[in-house]
């Protein structure tokens, strides 16, 4: 028997908007409601392997029903523009699927669904309407089911209705449903019933008289009186209702049956469009790779020597060049491509040794007029390339134009910037590393290659034009590329780590928390599982009775915020607490850093990335280095574990208050500019400003509260953050807010002229040009717009500082090769840089720091550091 599925297009499109947190494409195009959408139309496919399908859509603009009654769905309100900028994406979507939509000038889309449904059952079908509106319950048949999702992140439910469904859910058959809602009626779409009247009531009353006419007949016998009076007052509004409510099931459409026929969904075009939307969880359905818009079908596999020498020394300066170098499990090779030439790939292999093949295409790199590369920093550690070799990284060109995407890889780049739709590593090669690619999938494997090369080169002119049209052309040039250099020294340099110790620290972190685990068993008075939130709820809101208790749909909320609060009530929680942060610290630290510790030089080489944060801050994988704890005692005692090598201290220099000289610089505030230049105590000064009290009188408490003032306003505080950060009401963080912005009035005007500016534009901006898109502006939701609000003020400050400690980072790197120093930057920490320095260099190391990290920019104030050596990490500070 052939199956239909009828979708409700703007129903289930609301229900995925708002079952799904807001989603955005690289453009800034939201598509949570596109995802969601999606995701239930594929659960429902592949539950009902259909062989017909098609979606039904309202349209803007009055129907009958409007003709009938003008308030009919007045009560709704205004789609938000979130969402509402995703209802073409999503037609043009299933048009690209090849899935008819319908939507007919007059109709509601039900009225459409109805009249299908009935259609395609008379014709002898299996049907299935799905939408998110009960309304559609009246339809429902032993042939016609009725399916309500309910969508989520973590995945979609659906209930079921048949006719018997119906009946064993309202007491009414789907027909007397219709009767049902006229009596009820419905604040949704305004459908005014019969006052009084609710669904208990409504049910009642139809499963006894069947209908609203007979219910009216024997008006008398209802119960309660007050149903039974209103119903014979409003019976005209009833019966109105009725109209309203009924689904019409006889529409005239220019529409066939054999026109829902599923066809060829996952094709070229609508690769194309979902890849461009990135919804990669969708994308993970094609079959197979959608037909690439690229001319170069064909790989040239360079294997006989002379020829690959041949090709490589015929590479000069008037050509521009893509290249990949690749090795994993002992293989190596090269992808290599000019700008108007077929890729070619040079296999390691016979007399073309590696070594061979990397010092010919390193040198071939640089006799290039231009090399592109892409994610050039891996390929280092096989390529001997340096800074002054021009090299151009597509990735980080992509990144500067775009920080908003997760991921810069050659078919996003050739997505983005030269509008072709290219396969991925993932579809050529499955999950296959690239050594089974190269000996099972040769063909594949060869294409992966020559895109890997063929894409750089191929976007180089208008990534380039893109940078100079921004003004991020020297951003580009003089910080980021040379920080390639200066991070890839860093990673492979690492930083020694005594295993022991580690172990030790491991050991001790054991001990404590067995401690704390025996303590709170005691005073829980049993034992129970301390890391299930479930458990533990229990524990404390219903067996200890603690406030504050938030019941959500798995049990009660045990979240560090809620915890906190819960503290000054029972000395459980702050055992609780404390255990949290034990386990974690062991988990991650004492136990997960043991699996980074590299046997032949027992050193932890972690990974910087350059091309992960939206404010251009580099971040740190493999582990997170930038994140060893700071703020407890036991956690800080991990640094101890971090040494220098022998005939080496640790030397490390960190900016003073960087991102509030930046504040004071790009805001033009003459009270904060006069303070830096004084050298005066910054947040002793606020204080005194903002509480009124005598400079020499400001007390430990007053500087305090200062201080999360000062930085708070960098980071956009709200009085409510304040409010919480201090533990002071509301109105007082509000009052401090207004009494520092009238103290600092340069920087209220700064703040208030980088959002409208970013309103305007799209993005905020560093002083070095970098920018970040805030799309969160033009948000309808309140908070999503004074999150953007919060970014707008933030990423000009933050943004700044980062591309200040990469210039620094570059130049110290710099100085230490150029001098043929021994010793070695080996960590960048948000604002502090930690080197490994040779005994007989300290000094000269100092010195380094000091001049490079405090003239890496002249600003308004002056830059400082603090500088510090050790014997291990936790001595530095």
């Amino acid at each position: 028997m052939s199956k239909v599925i009828l979708i409700d297009g703007h129903s289930i499109l609301n229900r995925a908007y708002y079952g799904i947190p807001l989603l955005s494409n690289a453009e800034g195009l939201h598509t949570n409601a596109v995802y969601g959408f999606l995701n239930i139309m594929f659960k429902i496919l592949d539950e009902e392997k259909a062989d017909y399908l098609a979606v039904a859509f309202d349209v803007h603009a009055p129907t009958f029903r409007h003709e009938m009654f003008e308030a009919y769905k007045g009560t709704r309100k205004p789609m938000p523009e979130e969402l509402r900028e995703q209802v073409p994406v999503i037609k043009e979507v299933l048009h690209a699927m090849q899935i008819p939509t319908l939507e007919h000038a007059g109709y509601e889309a039900d009225d459409i669904l109805g009249t299908l449904g009935k259609a395609y059952e008379a014709a002898g079908y299996d049907v299935s309407i799905i939408s998110g509106d009960r309304d559609l319950l009246q339809l429902a048949t032993d042939k016609i089911k009725i399916r309500i999702p309910k969508t989520k992140m973590s995945g979609t439910e659906i209930e079921d209705y048949y006719a018997a469904d119906v009946f064993e859910k309202y007491q009414v058959t789907p027909t007397e449903f219709i009767d049902m809602k006229a009596l009820m009626g419905d604040t949704s779409d305004n459908i005014p019933g019969v006052p009084g009247i609710g669904e208990k009531t409504a049910s009642k009353i139809i499963s006894t008289w069947h209908s609203i006419e007979e219910a009216h007949a024997h008006a008398a016998e209802l119960k309660p009186k007050k149903a039974s009076e209103n119903l014979v007052t409003y019976y005209e509004q009833a019966q109105f209702s009725k109209v309203l409510a009924t689904i019409k099931t006889d529409c005239v459409l220019d529409f066939k049956l054999e026109d829902a026929a599923i066809g060829q969904m996952m094709n070229d075009a609508s690769y194309a469009l979902l890849k461009r939307l990135e919804l990669k969880n969708i994308l993970k359905r094609f079959d197979s790779v959608a037909e690439t818009t690229v001319n170069y079908q064909t790989v040239k596999v360079l294997d006989d020597f002379a020829a690959a020498v041949s090709w490589l020394e015929g590479i000069g300066e008037t050509d521009q060049l893509g290249l990949y170098y690749f090795s994993e499990d002992d293989f190596e090779g090269l992808a290599a491509c000019k700008a108007d030439n077929v890729p070619v790939y040079i296999p390691a292999e016979g007399m073309m040794t590696a070594a061979v093949l990397r010092e010919m295409a390193a040198a071939a790199a640089k006799r290039a007029g231009v090399c592109c590369m892409i994610d050039v920093k891996p390929q280092l550690y096989w390529l001997e390339l340096s800074e002054e070799d021009g090299i151009f990284d597509a990735a980080i060109a992509a990144y500067l134009i775009n920080p908003l995407k997760d991921s810069y890889t050659y078919d996003g780049i050739a997505q983005d910037f030269l509008g072709m739709t290219v396969p991925s590593r993932a579809d050529w090669m499955k999950k296959m590393t690239l050594t089974e690619a190269s000996e099972k999938e040769k063909e594949s494997f060869g294409h992966y290659l020559a895109y890997s090369a063929m894409i750089p080169v191929q976007a180089y002119g208008t990534l380039k034009k893109w940078l100079e049209e921004t003004g991020m052309d020297r951003l580009f040039d003089e910080i980021e590329m040379p920080l390639v250099y200066a991070l890839y020294d860093m990673e492979k340099a690492g930083i020694a780590v005594e295993k022991d110790a580690l172990a030790e620290y491991g050991s001790r972190l054991t001990g404590r928390i067995d401690e704390l685990e025996k303590n709170i068993y005691e005073l829980a008075g049993e034992s129970f599982n301390i890391n299930s939130p479930k458990q533990l709820g229990i524990i404390l809101f219903e067996k200890l009775g603690l406030p504050f208790a938030k019941k959500t749909k798995t049990g009660y909320s045990t979240s560090a915020d809620i915890l906190e609060k819960l503290r000054t009530y029972d000395p459980i929680v702050g055992q609780i607490l404390e255990y949290r942060q034990l386990t974690k610290l062991k988990s991650t630290y004492a136990d997960g850093l043991a699996g980074y510790i590299r046997p032949d030089d027992q050193r932890i080489h972690g990974k910087f990335n350059q091309t992960i944060t939206a404010t251009g801050r580099i971040s740190s994988t493999e582990p997170n280095l930038q994140n060893i704890p700071v703020r407890m005692e036991l956690g800080r005692l991990i640094r101890k574990v971090f040494v220098p090598k022998e005939d080496c201290i640790f030397v490390n220099a960190d900016y003073s208050q960087i991102e509030l000289r930046v504040l004071a610089h790009m805001a033009g505030d003459e009270h904060l500019i006069r303070a830096y230049k004084e050298a005066q105590d910054i947040h002793r000064m606020t204080a005194s400003q903002v509480f009124h009290t005598p400079f020499d009188e400001v007390t430990p408490a007053q500087r305090s509260n200062a201080k999360a003032v000062n930085f708070g306003i960098v980071y956009g505080i709200s009085s409510f953050g304040l409010s919480q950060d201090l533990s002071i009401t509301k109105k007082e963080a509000e009052n401090y807010i207004q009494q520092y912005f009238r103290t600092y009035p340069g920087i209220k005007a700064f703040l208030d002229r980088s959002v409208e500016a970013a309103k305007e534009k799209g993005y905020a901006v560093t002083l070095f040009g970098r920018r970040r898109p805030v799309p969160e502006l033009l948000s309808s939701n309140f908070m999503q717009r004074s999150f953007g609000e919060r970014i707008a003020m933030n990423s000009p400050i933050q943004g700044t500082a980062a591309d200040i400690i990469k210039i620094a980072m570059v130049r110290v790197n710099r100085r230490l090769k150029q001098q043929h120093m021994k010793s070695r930057l080996i960590l960048q920490i948000h604002d502090e840089l930690l080197i490994e320095a040779v005994l007989d260099e300290v000094d000269a190391v100092k010195a380094i720091l000091k001049e490079e990290m405090e003239h890496a920019v002249t600003l308004a104030v002056p830059l400082e550091i603090d500088m510090h050596i050790g014997h291990n990490w936790y001595e530095l500070k």
